[in-house]
């Protein structure tokens, strides 16, 4: 999946190459065949490469154009790479790799910052301009490749996790309070651009960043899609829709097989990953790696699927593999787990894809799954009941949040008071008595105690700083 990272300074000062070092070596397992470093006055990138498109050195990150005098580290892929390539060449653009990395610098240098309208695919990067100094920060459409961000005195460091800028140093690790409410109410989700941690933050999706050498910096959203129904929509049949939908769902397949190593397939058994399985074989792939995960069953609830991924996997005359964790292998693995995460996670099926991706990784660097087509297909249990009420996102809020704002202000007030943030934990406790609807108990009892501790903290600072500096209270 690659890696990258850099760091760019406004103040005159060289950056740190021994930092985005720090920050590269952090991330070798996203990238585990390749490593690179940039670095001249102002800007230091680095890189780490999983070799997947043109894996010759040529397409060695980070990457310089010395003719057009621009650099580029990417994580990502660009599935339409090979058709740009030939409108640029078309255009007079000469190419020394074969890969999707160089067409997004000579894309750049042909269109501009609205290249990205162009590209179909996942992709974050970061591209400078040698003569200008500029660079230029995006990220896709879905923010489906992650891009982190820091600011440092005198500066801005990027990387393609979280992880990965700490190992820079000299960041602001406190707990965001913002991120962390969205983190114990919105079911674990931390939207852009907030990060679980204070000194970080995400770029969001469908966003460009233009930083100048003096530091400004303009973001602009390059995408932003309608949800309401179109027009031109309005005439179209079921029959029309499902036309419409397979379609999308073979392009969509084909797409992803722009690679210069094997696909694979993560297969459940279910309707998602059998329905990708049945259209790469519709599409000519044969002797397709597949992969199934399987625990140890609990009572009567079976552990495994095998015998739905078997079916497809006979069916489609696929190169199958049976995964199977046992409940031995879980506990070992857990912290390995927790330290490849960017942000916290809570979704219990996290250990398991850790350890069918360990497997996986064995056979083959690419897989498609079927991941996402819940959210998009409105599969989960919150969302038809959404269609038959007058107020469909209570509806939805009263299933998916874990806890209302009411309740994760006074969770905070208590966490901020047990870590001995005084006037934090009195300022949530404030807001949860403001929401509380309900009589004096125990919880608004202890929201008071908190709230005079904070305040008598507070007075006693303010005092102790007029002492300090000579001044007279009062």
């Amino acid at each position: 999946m690659c890696g990258i990272c850099g760091e760019i300074r406004f103040d005159g000062q060289t950056a740190s190459i021994d930092a985005v070092a720090r920050m590269r070596d952090q991330m070798q397992p996203r990238g585990p065949d390749g490593s690179g470093l940039f670095h001249s006055g102002a800007i230091a990138t680095g890189h780490r490469r999983l070799k997947i498109i043109d894996l010759s050195e040529h397409a060695q990150q980070p990457m310089l154009d010395p003719e057009l005098g621009l650099g580029i580290v990417f994580n990502g892929c660009i599935y339409n790479y090979r058709e740009l390539r030939n409108q640029l060449q078309a255009q007079g653009y000469r190419f020394f790799s074969s890969g999707d990395t160089e067409v997004i610098l000579k894309s750049y240098h042909a269109w501009g910052e609205d290249c990205v309208q162009r590209f179909h695919g996942m992709f974050a990067f970061a591209i400078w301009e040698r003569d200008s100094g500029r660079v230029l920060l995006g990220r896709d459409r879905l923010g489906i490749k992650p891009l982190y961000l820091a600011e440092i005195p005198g500066g801005l460091r990027f990387a393609s996790s979280l992880p990965a800028l700490l190992a820079g140093g000299g960041l602001d690790t406190a707990i965001d309070p913002v991120a962390l409410h969205h983190y114990m109410s919105f079911h674990a989700v931390v939207p852009a651009p907030h990060t679980i941690l204070e000194g970080v933050r995400k770029l969001p999706p469908a966003t460009l960043r233009r930083i100048e050498p003096d530091g400004r910096q303009l973001e602009r959203v390059y995408w932003d899609p309608p949800f309401g129904p179109r027009e031109e929509d309005e005439g179209l049949s079921f029959g029309d829709w499902q036309e419409r939908t397979l379609s999308a769902l073979r392009t969509a397949v084909k797409r992803r097989l722009e690679a210069d190593v094997p696909v694979g397939v993560l297969l459940s058994g279910g309707l998602d990953s059998s329905l990708i399985v049945g259209l790469l074989a519709e599409q000519g792939q044969r002797g397709l790696n597949t992969f199934s995960v399987g625990f140890e069953s609990v009572g009567s609830e079976e552990g495994d699927e095998f015998r739905y991924s078997d079916l497809i996997a006979s069916h489609f005359d696929t190169d199958h593999h049976r995964i199977f964790v046992d409940s031995a292998r879980l506990l070992p693995a857990l912290d390995h787990c927790v330290h490849a995460m960017s942000e916290p996670m809570v979704s219990h099926d996290v250990i398991g894809f850790y350890l069918l991706s360990e497997q996986v990784s064995k056979h083959v660097k690419v897989v498609q799954s079927g991941q996402g087509a819940d959210e998009v297909f409105a599969g989960y249990h919150w969302y038809p009941p959404m269609l038959e009420c007058d107020d469909p996102l209570a509806s939805y809020s009263a299933v998916f949040f874990d806890r209302d704002h009411t309740e994760s202000h006074y969770l905070l007030g208590k966490i901020h008071h047990e870590q001995g943030r005084a006037a934090e934990a009195a300022a949530e406790m404030g807001r949860f008595l403001d929401l509380w609807e309900g009589g004096e108990d125990e919880h608004t009892s202890a929201a008071r105690r908190i709230i005079a501790a904070g305040g008598s903290l507070e007075t006693r600072r303010a005092g102790e700083s007029d002492e300090a500096t000579g001044n007279e209270g009062g």
